[in-house]
């Protein structure tokens, strides 16, 4: 358990594609590595716990896969998020142990992953740390794909492209599914790209060359806070949210649409992005902590702010940075007008 797998070229299956009418773009990549990883949490100083790679041919024919757990050599963080203990992980090989069969994948293809500046940003600190430098040039994500193609999903989480193309998940945070479902999804929007002549959004990956760990050891439910940045942000004027406030988080649910999420202090993410991830999932964003705040998202939950402070007098949940945004995966949709939960839709077939 735990160790490096290597499976043999199989068969899949695969949405069926039309004949696209124009030749196959001769500027598109030669090959793809279809990328998904599982990690303690989004700070500097969490680790991968699992990783998958599916190689794809350059029209995006499946090639073989590959998956490993890894050890993280810390609390694996959201153990309810992606199931891993630290049990299941202590006999994982180490990243530097799997460094090899892992660059033997991504060298000379695009990497591809569902918001792939996050994938790509775990992978180069785990490379760096392991004095390697990642064979990665450039990566291609598959939220900024589907905009490009104007796909009329409700949202960019990776259930909903899937649920466009037909694509059932089957376990949905686990590496190696979540890496299936993605190169399902992406063959067919490789496949519309190129039928509609569309240029693929691909950016250029530096890999660090360089790493030093951080002074202090992260223990779980707890990331430092920057104190070195200011705290202060200038207000931002933001769509009103649609759905009614279902009430406060409960921590055995997921987070719902509508609730009133406030942040307080300094985050790994830039502020700005996590608020619009959070808007985008149907939160409410507030500015101050209330008796009607759903939730409160710090990494320093004892500094004596005012929103920590009225969040402690008011009973408010508190997560950190890294929980809430694996929290924000799952985000329960709701009616606009009732505030009932809504149930998941059903997948349309692919237009394609």
């Amino acid at each position: 358990m735990g160790g490096c797998q290597s499976r043999p070229v199989f068969s899949v299956t695969m949405l069926d594609d039309r004949q696209t009418a124009a030749p196959w773009p001769t500027a598109y990549p030669q090959g793809y590595a279809v990328v998904d990883v599982e990690t303690t949490g989004l700070a500097r100083d969490d680790r991968i716990v699992s990783a998958a790679v599916y190689r794809l041919d350059a029209q995006g024919n499946v090639e073989d896969h590959w998956y490993t757990l890894v050890n993280p050599e810390r609390d694996p963080g959201p153990v309810w998020i992606h199931g891993l203990t630290s049990d299941v992980l202590e006999g994982a090989p180490l990243f530097p142990e799997v460094a090899a069969d892992l660059s033997e994948r991504l060298a000379g293809r695009v990497l591809v992953a569902h918001n792939a500046a996050f994938d790509w940003s775990m992978l180069a600190r785990e490379y760096a740390r392991a004095a390697v430098v990642a064979p990665v040039e450039h990566r291609l994500c598959t939220i900024a794909l589907s905009k490009e193609l104007r796909l009329p999903l409700p949202n960019h989480k990776l259930q909903s492209l899937a649920a466009h193309f037909g694509v059932v998940q089957q376990r949905a945070h686990h590496a190696l599914d979540d890496a299936r479902v993605l190169a399902e999804a992406f063959r067919p929007s490789l496949h519309a790209a190129a039928r509609d002549g569309v240029r693929l959004p691909l950016l250029e990956c530096r890999p660090l060359t360089e790493w030093s760990d951080s002074p202090v050891t992260p223990r779980v439910g707890h990331q430092p806070s920057y104190g070195s940045q200011s705290s202060w942000r200038p207000s931002r004027k933001r769509p009103a949210c649609p759905y009614p406030n279902p009430g406060r988080y409960d921590k055995d649910k997921p987070l719902m649409q509508g609730m009133r999420v406030a942040f307080s202090g300094d985050t790994s993410i830039d502020r700005e992005l996590l608020e619009d991830r959070a808007i985008e999932a149907g939160l409410h964003v507030a500015t101050s902590v209330s008796r009607l705040t759903s939730l409160l998202v710090t990494n320093d939950p004892d500094a004596a702010t005012s929103k920590t402070v009225k969040a402690k007098t008011f009973g408010t949940p508190i997560v950190d940075e890294s929980a809430f945004t694996h929290l924000l995966r799952d985000v329960a949709q709701v009616s606009t007008t009732t505030g009932a939960p809504v149930a998941p839709a059903l997948p349309t077939p692919s237009s394609e």
